[in-house]
C-alpha cells in the first residue's frame, strides 16, 4: 500500500518534470501475443508488466493460437493451479517441463514451408529450447523481449513489482504512472469498463486510448487468411518484413 504522502511526493515530481512527456502502458504479460500487443509496446516510452495481479485461467496469459495445415491450433503452457486461492501471474509456475520442446515441435512442423521461417527460426528455436524459466511471468517476458528485438521495438520493459503497489484498481495504475514519471497513460479499449479517468486527471496524467487499426492481411502459408493469431504467425510468414505491420501509431487522444 502506498501512503498518501508518497503519492503526493510522486505527483509533485511529475509536475516538476512536466516538460518531459512520457507515455506509460501497464499490461499483464501474455504468451506470444498478437500484433496489437506489440504495437502497444512500441507506442509507449515505458511498458510495465503488470503481473502482480490474479492469474486468470483460459486466458491469454499462458496460451495463444497459431495456424496449422489442419486449421487454428492452441499452444498452451500447462501451469500449476491453486484453485480458488489467490494466485498472482508472477507466482504461477509451469507444471510440465517439456512444454517448450512440444511447442517448438508444433511450430516448426506448421511453418516449415512458410516464406519467413528461416529468417526467424534461430531466434524462436533458442527462445523455446533455451528456456529454463519455471515461472510463467518470466517465460512471457523472455519471449516479449526476444520478439521485440526482432521487430525493432526498443521500448524499455519494466515490472510492476519494482514499484510500490497501492490499493484500488484505478488507484494502483495511477500510482504506478506517478512513480514511473508518466505524463500520459496509454491503455487498450477494454479498460473503458472500469477505468476512472477522473483519478488520472486529478494526478495530472492524461489518458490515451489505443485504437488498434486494421492491420490487414499478410501472406500465410496456410489459407484462408486468419487474423488475430500469435505474433509467431506473422514472424514466420513474413520474416524480416514483419515489422512493417506494426505502425505503433495506431492510437488517438481520448477527448
Amino acid at each position: 500500500m502506498v501512503a498518501g504522502s508518497r503519492l503526493s511526493i510522486a505527483r509533485t515530481r511529475v509536475l516538476q518534470c512536466g516538460a518531459v512527456d512520457k507515455t506509460v502502458a501497464i499490461v499483464q504479460s501474455n504468451y506470444v501475443p498478437w500484433i496489437g500487443y506489440f504495437d502497444l509496446i512500441g507506442a509507449a516510452d515505458e511498458f510495465v508488466l503488470y503481473d502482480e495481479v490474479q492469474f486468470t485461467r483460459r486466458d491469454w496469459r499462458n496460451r495463444n493460437r497459431i495456424r496449422t495445415a489442419d486449421g487454428v491450433a492452441w499452444l498452451t503452457i500447462p501451469v500449476e493451479s491453486k484453485g480458488r486461492f489467490h494466485q498472482r501471474i508472477s507466482d504461477t509456475r509451469v507444471s510440465d517441463p517439456e512444454w517448450a520442446r512440444d511447442h517448438w515441435t508444433t511450430i516448426a512442423r506448421a511453418y516449415a514451408r512458410a516464406a519467413g521461417f528461416e529468417a526467424h527460426r534461430a531466434l524462436l528455436e533458442d527462445l523455446y529450447l533455451g528456456c529454463a524459466e519455471t515461472r510463467l511471468s518470466r517465460i512471457n517476458e523472455r519471449f516479449l523481449r526476444g520478439i521485440c528485438g526482432a521487430l525493432g521495438i526498443a521500448t524499455p520493459i519494466t515490472h510492476s513489482s519494482a514499484y510500490a503497489l497501492a490499493d484500488g484498481r484505478t488507484e494502483r495504475l495511477v500510482s504506478l504512472c506517478l512513480q514511473a514519471g508518466a505524463t500520459t497513460y496509454l491503455t487498450g479499449p477494454g479498460a473503458r469498463a472500469y477505468l476512472d479517468e477522473a483519478l488520472f486527471a486529478a494526478a495530472g496524467i492524461a489518458v490515451e486510448w489505443m485504437i488498434y487499426p486494421d492491420y490487414g492481411e499478410y501472406r500465410q502459408v496456410h489459407q484462408p487468411f486468419e487474423a488475430g493469431l500469435s505474433i509467431v504467425d506473422l514472424l514466420l510468414n513474413e520474416g524480416t518484413r514483419a515489422r512493417e505491420w506494426l505502425p505503433s501509431r495506431g492510437r488517438a487522444l481520448h477527448g
